[in-house]
């Protein structure tokens, strides 16, 4: 019975103990290890915020820091606990190899995000056309984008499909030229339509001045003549000059009284061509 004893006492002091002081080693250095990463991640966030850098790359680097210093922390606390850290990175490697393979569309998608952070073809708050979609970007993250659509849908699309496409960015330029189009019937005299518009469309708050807002006649077509409007607005107000211009088009025609514009179709005979001749109903039996 005492020797049952002697070897329990001897199991517990020489392996339950060192092996619970281990863990708790391991557990004090986690807690306050990821209590350490997540004040230095806040005091460098506030230093890249300081600077103005974008909001995107301030993401993108504290996301690093935090994947980086997580690491080295499970590196640490396997030391602790005795484990050689050699085995731990060859057992990173093969599990990298392993998700490469796995996982190549997820890190495709995280490759393209880093390039758009680096090229920066557009920022959080930018208007943009990508991937069949049109949006204000609210979020660029490690792997997909987020876009709010103008019927206020959220949309994310993976990094790698918007990068591979083409980005048309509305934001870019500080003004953007509207380009609209009135169809007057035949009758109409177009040089009075062109300046009955221009004034109308130059009274439109908003308006620049220089480039001169511009009526003119783009073709003509089976229902009369086609009249181009282009005036260049600035970027933040295209939206309300586009749909200003659009009325000021159509009051312009109300107040002319101009006619619809209508296709008309006109037959001619041919006096060459002799005419059909008369079909004989079949005699009653």
């Amino acid at each position: 019975m005492q020797q049952h004893l002697l070897n329990l006492d001897n199991l517990i002091n020489l392996y339950l103990v060192p092996f619970g002081l281990k863990v708790l080693a391991a557990l004090v250095i986690w807690f306050v290890g990821g209590m350490l990463i997540g004040t230095f991640a806040k005091v460098v966030r506030r230093v890249l915020t300081a600077r103005q850098l974008e909001p995107t790359l301030v993401n993108y680097a504290i996301s690093a820091i935090h994947v980086v210093l997580r690491v080295l922390l499970v590196m640490g606390i396997l030391e602790v606990c005795g484990v050689p850290t050699t085995s731990f990175a060859a057992m990173i490697g093969a599990v990298g190899v392993a998700l490469g393979v796995a996982w190549s569309g997820l890190l495709s998608n995280f490759a393209a995000g880093i390039f758009l952070v680096v090229l920066r073809p557009f920022k959080v708050g930018d208007y943009i056309t990508a991937a069949g979609q049109t949006g204000t970007v609210t979020d660029i993250g490690l792997v997909t984008t987020t876009m709010l659509t103008d019927n206020n849908l959220r949309v994310i699309i993976g990094n790698n499909k918007l990068f591979s496409d083409i980005i048309t960015n509305y934001n870019v330029q500080p003004t953007r030229r509207v380009d609209l189009r009135c169809q007057i019937a035949y009758g109409v005299d177009p040089a009075e339509a062109i300046t009955r518009l221009n004034t109308k469309v130059a009274q439109i708050p908003n308006v620049l001045v220089d480039p001169a807002p511009a009526v003119v006649i783009q073709e003509f077509n089976a229902t009369g003549t086609l009249l181009a409007v282009r005036l260049f607005a600035p970027t933040p107000n295209f939206g309300q000059v586009y749909n200003d211009t659009n009325r000021a088009i159509a009051q312009t025609c109300a107040e002319a009284g101009w006619p619809a514009p209508a296709t008309y179709q006109v037959s001619v005979a041919n006096p060459n061509q002799p005419e059909p001749a008369a079909s004989v109903p079949p005699s009653a039996t």
